[in-house]
């Protein structure tokens, strides 16, 4: 393998225990009481219309009575028809006044009222029966995506001991005010987000990240909502409340991802509103054409036709399964630790050509350490490291930690006029004399002279200058990413190009790519310079996923297809800015996020195709007259099944 390595010239009231409880248990048999009352009304008017509609075929095809002729078996019928058939109309009739004439509803009233019309009651009920059944199905499928969503992440317990005036105390989660604190025994989960008080802990963190591997923290570490302690009691200060915790906004994130409509489904349902009165135009033609070319035209014969071919072309099956596929999509991304923000980016996903990694934090840990300190003169370390110490305190950046774990989070140093200089390092003045702390650019644009060759130092270095002097430097070195190389070789094996881009310096991006084996690696690059880079790629007409932390490359994020960031857990920003945020930090969610762009699209043409196929197929039986209502139905209400059951098995789907 050829590799190329450039720099930037080239680059949440207190109560008792037992009260509490049974709050709780009266909640829940409310809960349970309005969950079987809902049921209920959605089955009873097709239970009620399938009884009659079953008696009614009884007596006209079975075991027939005088009395059951004329108006009685029409009414009969009629009272059939009407439990399932009247919603349908009334929502045909409300589209009509809202503008939107041609929808399913209207197709179906038209169909089944035109059935009654020819006297084919019992297939009029039943194409109306069968429809609201497909619907009532669609419903209940569609719940149970939400509910599978819900299930996967809401994880939170709706009790947390809190610890008052030394003493334990239950109380709902939804009530626990932010700098309580709670108490966590082994095995239980956290109900809100805090910060660990005790010395130590390890919990489970699947339900954010979807990886079920034990991680250790220490005091002062965050322990999020939906985390399980794993081992000893702790105790968590609470940070935010209930509804604020990172796991409801993940949960509100994925339930709301829906309404980012993917292209192929904005076009099915500008399709439909195309494709549908197109539609009822055939269906009349079928109707009245034959007129003046049949040889014996008779009417009550091609308006069944007609009928059955309104049935048949339903697009409900297209309109309700491609947005459930793409749901079944976001749900399968979040059970695995990745928040996709909408079904948009899951097509994108799909046809991502070119990802391009930001180095710290995506493939590196992110997590530098101190190696070596140079100061000139060395008499003055411990002054020079103080005021870098002071400066760094102004920076998020993790070199910035680095430096603070290797002297300490405690300064006199008074500083003044403290910027930032991007892809530079930071200035500020100690006593009015200047002090630089940055890259070795950083001292050239100020016109610091030195005498080191800033190439031959392998690891990440921070140059350090005081009163216009070269004051020395501090060497850092960062971890690659335990999965790294490995995320890297599956993209490859599915034909998506990798770059690398970093503000670092060459030598320690030439050492990164080399044990990651990405071909093509650019260094020194400035925040414009990655925006450059990303640009030049896009303009060779491929699609781009730019990875980063979310924050510091808003505008790579910003001009690429999509911005996946990695570390969502800690960082708010990072979800805000990016539209797909890996929760747990690794990169072979990568890899795994454009698998999941790729089968749900696969799903959704599968969707397509087949509906197209079967109705195609139906349509021309029934042109032929060997179709009826009753293969119609199945064209319809059928496929939509086929469809819904086809795009749900992406929520359980095992991606690897």
């Amino acid at each position: 393998m050829q590799k190329h390595i450039y720099n930037s010239v080239g680059e949440q009231s207190c109560c008792s225990i037992e009260d509490n409880n049974n709050k709780h248990v009266h909640s829940n048999e409310l809960k349970d009481s309005h969950h079987e009352a809902g049921l209920f009304s959605m089955y009873a008017p097709g239970l009620f219309s399938l009884v009659l509609l079953l008696a009614g075929m009884h007596f006209d095809y079975w075991n027939t009575f005088f009395w059951f002729n004329g108006w009685i078996r029409l009414a009969w019928y009629i009272i059939a028809y009407i439990p399932v058939g009247f919603p349908v109309i009334k929502n045909a009739y409300l589209g009509i006044t809202k503008g939107n004439i041609f929808s399913e509803f209207f197709l179906m009233a038209i169909a089944t009222l035109g059935a009654f019309a020819i006297k084919e009651y019992p297939e009029g009920v039943a194409v109306m029966l069968f429809y609201t059944v497909g619907e009532l199905l669609q419903t209940l499928a569609v719940k149970r995506a939400k509910s599978n969503i819900k299930t996967l992440l809401d994880q939170r317990p709706e009790v947390a001991t809190v610890l008052k005036n030394n003493n334990a105390v239950e109380m709902a989660a939804s009530e626990v005010a932010v700098d309580e604190i709670i108490l966590l025994k082994p095995g239980e989960k956290a109900a809100l987000d805090g910060i660990l008080l005790s010395e130590k802990g390890t919990f489970n963190t699947a339900a954010l990240t979807g990886e079920s591997m034990p991680n250790a923290k220490v005091k002062g570490d965050a322990v999020l909502a939906g985390m399980i302690n794993l081992n000893t009691v702790v105790q968590i200060k609470v940070t935010a409340a209930y509804e604020d915790s990172k796991l409801n906004k993940m949960i509100v994130l994925i339930q709301n991802a829906a309404a980012q409509k993917a292209p192929t489904e904005l076009f099915i349902r500008k399709f439909a509103r195309v494709y549908t009165p197109i539609v009822v135009g055939l269906a009349i033609a079928i109707t009245f054409l034959p007129y003046f070319f049949a040889h014996e035209y008779i009417f009550r014969d091609w308006f069944y036709k007609a009928l059955i071919f309104l049935v048949i072309s339903c697009p409900c099956a297209l309109v309700i399964s491609i947005p459930l596929g793409y749901f079944g999509g976001i749900g399968a991304a979040g059970r695995n630790g990745i928040l996709v923000k909408g079904s948009n980016f899951l097509d994108v996903l799909a046809s991502v050509q070119h990802v391009i990694l930001d180095k710290t934090g995506t493939i590196t840990e992110g997590v530098f350490e101190v190696q070596d300190v140079k100061i000139i003169p060395a008499e003055d370390r411990d002054k020079i490291l103080q005021m870098v110490n002071a400066i760094e305190f102004h920076s998020t950046h993790p070199v910035a930690t680095a430096i603070h774990n290797y002297v300490g989070n405690t300064t006199t140093i008074e500083l003044n006029q403290v910027e930032e200089i991007s892809g530079h390092g930071m200035k500020g003045f100690v006593n009015g004399k200047e002090l630089l702390v940055g890259n070795f650019k950083l001292l050239s644009l100020h016109n610091v002279s030195f005498d080191i060759d800033p190439v031959s130092i392998k690891n990440t270095v921070i140059a350090i200058a005081f009163d216009g002097k070269f004051s020395g430097y501090i060497t850092i070195a960062d971890n690659i990413k335990p999965f790294a190389a490995v995320a890297i070789q599956k993209l490859k094996q599915m034909n998506v190009d990798v770059t690398m881009l970093s503000g670092d310096k060459l030598t320690v991006v030439d050492s990164v790519a080399d044990q990651t084996a990405i071909s093509h690696a650019y260094a020194e690059l400035l925040p414009d310079d990655k925006v450059e880079k990303i640009k030049s790629i896009i303009n060779k007409m491929q699609t781009v996923a730019f990875v980063g932390d979310g924050v510091n490359d808003a505008p790579a994020i910003a001009i690429s297809h999509v911005g996946i960031a990695m570390g969502g857990l800690g960082s708010d920003a990072a979800i805000e800015v990016a539209d797909v945020v890996i929760q747990d930090d690794n990169p072979i969610k990568i890899p795994l996020a454009i698998n999941i762009g790729k089968q749900t699209k696969k799903v959704v043409w599968q969707n397509i195709t087949m509906a197209f196929a079967i109705k195609a197929i139906v349509l021309l039986l029934g042109a032929g007259g060997i179709a009826t209502m009753w293969e119609a139905v199945f064209a319809d209400v059928g496929v939509a099944l086929l469809a819904i059951l086809n795009a749900t098995r992406l929520l359980h789907f095992q991606f690897k």
